[in-house]
């Protein structure tokens, strides 16, 4: 996700159903559902983003002990027929006090809270599906925390299969049994998840269609008397006003109308809203958020017959934190404290990050450094680095160790492949896409590109020279990257050299400053519009606008007088 919106209101939706009028309403059976969706291990983050108290003055909401501290009372206002589900992301891309410990620490809370089901999203497979697979059925890890035994809930996905095989990493579903009534839950992941993970560890695993896998599971649910059947789906929704659009309104529209509720995930916004008399809800991310769902059931059916969705805002205000996980949450704060707050070096102006951008100035300061300090660590040519790989800024003032994790907490490591400039200029268009235009930052080059053509116009090195196109570079990338087929940079590579972790090589950059860190976005990516004036480019840097009148030279753009 490019861009993170909440939004400060909860939406409650009652949906009657009319497939069954035969039971009273007292005879109904009620069944709360709770889910999280998109946590990345974010364990201790809590976001100021509202004024929960009045004050003025915007008051922090999520951190898991508050998190669980909703889900118990909420729990606690139908005990015996809640559960607790999840929709992926729950681990990977996590910041230092989960990461440092493999994320055990995320399952070590998920059990405190009571969770029942989850299914898996794109991040569950950052480090390979043999990874993936311990972190459920448990195992020691180096990194890890001494006797992990894995998950006490079960996983399901019924989309995710070996290559070779075919058979599923995990159970497609799982049936649980809440007073008499039994309710189905599938889960899926999304058909994307190839494009944004790493080669490496998950090369015979694939990614079948969400609405097929679905649609093969309902009739056994149906076999063994389910009728209630909720889709665990990390898979996007979008939502504005009543319409939701996106994977997860597709899901709803083609799957089996036995289907009643979607959990949505992937795209960190809120959805509560109804497509096709299906019920999808997603609560944000980062444990911000959760969504309620409200069902009653007909015990003469097993239909579900009414639903009721909430999202509730995690806000502290107000709530007093869990102590079981509060305390959990302090053991991994005092152990990674050390390591967290080590100052490596010092930034003169807050560096901001992400994906590049469209624009005069499409690069941005943080992305400068950071794919400078790839070129460096690997005394290469040239370096790109993948937008969503930047998980956060740096602030002005100290830069600490903790604060790099949260930046790059993915461990990938540096790859340095020889491409020639020919390969280079296609990779730089192959990462071009509508409506975003460019993603990587770059170091040891500059480039400018259209956004009606989505093409690369010109490449340009340090000394103002253009790319030569049989001319073979040294350049850095990270090893998802590499292995990204989108990206085509493997199969274009000449040969490869594996080197240092991202994470390492941007403290061992930053650390090899004297002086407090100045960067800012310089025009290293330009966005240039064909038969525009020279004069809306006033914000471009020096070299490019002396650039942009060499292209009017040669009649690319519109001469006009300043």
């Amino acid at each position: 996700m490019r861009k993170l919106v909440y939004i400060l209101v909860s939406l409650s939706l009652l949906v009657p159903s009319f497939s069954s009028l035969a039971a009273e309403e007292d005879d109904l059976v009620d069944v709360q559902l709770l889910g999280v969706n998109d946590w990345h291990g974010q364990i201790d983050y809590e976001d100021y983003f509202a004024d929960f108290d009045g004050d003025g003055e915007n008051d922090p909401a999520g951190r898991a002990d508050y998190l669980a501290a909703y889900l118990k009372e909420r729990e606690a206002t139908n005990p015996e027929n809640t559960l607790l589900v999840h929709a992926g992301d729950m681990i990977g891309g996590s910041p230092l006090i989960s990461a440092s410990f493999q994320d055990e620490p995320v399952v070590e809370i998920m059990e405190a809270m009571g969770m029942d089901v989850g299914t898996l999203g794109n991040h569950e497979f950052d480090e390979g599906v043999d990874e993936l697979l311990r972190m459920i059925h448990g195992g020691e890890h180096p990194d890890g925390t001494e006797g992990y035994d894995g998950m006490d809930f079960p996983v399901v996905a019924a989309n995710v299969q070996y290559k070779d095989t075919e058979e599923l990493l995990v159970d497609p579903y799982v049936v649980k049994e809440v007073e008499g009534q039994k309710i189905g839950f599938i889960g899926v992941t999304t058909t994307e998840t190839p494009s944004m993970i790493i080669k490496e560890g998950n090369e015979n695993v694939e990614f079948t269609d969400e609405v097929e896998a679905i649609n093969r599971f309902v009739p056994e649910l149906k076999e063994q008397g389910v009728r209630a059947i909720v889709v665990l789906a990390h898979n996007p929704g979008y939502q504005e006003g009543d319409e939701i659009t996106g994977d997860a309104a597709h899901i709803a529209e083609n799957v089996d109308d036995e289907v009643d509720v979607i959990f949505a995930g992937h795209n960190h916004v809120e959805n509560n809203g109804l497509v096709d008399d299906k019920l999808i809800v997603q609560a944000y991310s980062y444990g911000t958020a959760f969504s309620d769902v409200d069902l009653k059931i007909d015990p003469e059916t097993g239909d579900i017959v009414e639903k009721t969705a909430e999202i509730v805002t995690v806000a502290q205000h107000g709530m007093e934190p869990d102590p079981e996980v509060a305390a959990i949450l302090e053991k991994y704060e005092t152990l990674v404290d050390d390591i967290k707050n080590e100052v490596i070096g010092e930034a003169a102006v807050p560096l901001e990050g992400g994906y590049a951008e469209r624009g005069d100035l499409g690069d941005n300061a943080l992305g400068n450094l950071i794919a400078d300090g790839m070129k460096w660590a690997m005394d290469a040519d040239m370096a790109m680095m993948n937008g969503g790989g930047i998980r956060a800024d740096i602030d002005e003032g100290p830069i600490t160790y903790g604060e790099v994790f949260t930046v790059q907490p993915f461990g990938n490591t540096l790859v340095k492949a020889e491409l020639t400039g020919e390969a280079i200029i296609e990779v730089l268009n192959n990462q071009l896409s509508e409506p975003y235009g460019p993603d990587y930052s770059v170091a040891g080059m500059s480039y400018t590109w259209n956004y009606d053509e989505m093409e690369v116009i010109d490449v340009f090195l340090p000394d103002g020279s253009e790319i030569d196109p049989n001319e073979i570079y040294t350049v850095v990338v990270n090893n998802y990257m590499f292995g990204d087929d989108d990206s085509g940079i493997e199969d274009l590579a000449l040969s490869s050299e594996i080197g240092p972790t991202d994470l390492d090589a941007t403290v061992d950059y930053i650390q090899s400053f004297d002086e407090p860190i100045e960067y800012d976005a310089e025009g290293r990516i330009q966005e240039l519009e064909l038969n525009i004036p020279l004069k809306d480019h006033a914000n471009a840097s020096e070299r490019a606008k002396e650039r942009l009148k060499e292209l009017a030279k040669k009649g690319k753009f519109k001469k006009v007088k300043h």
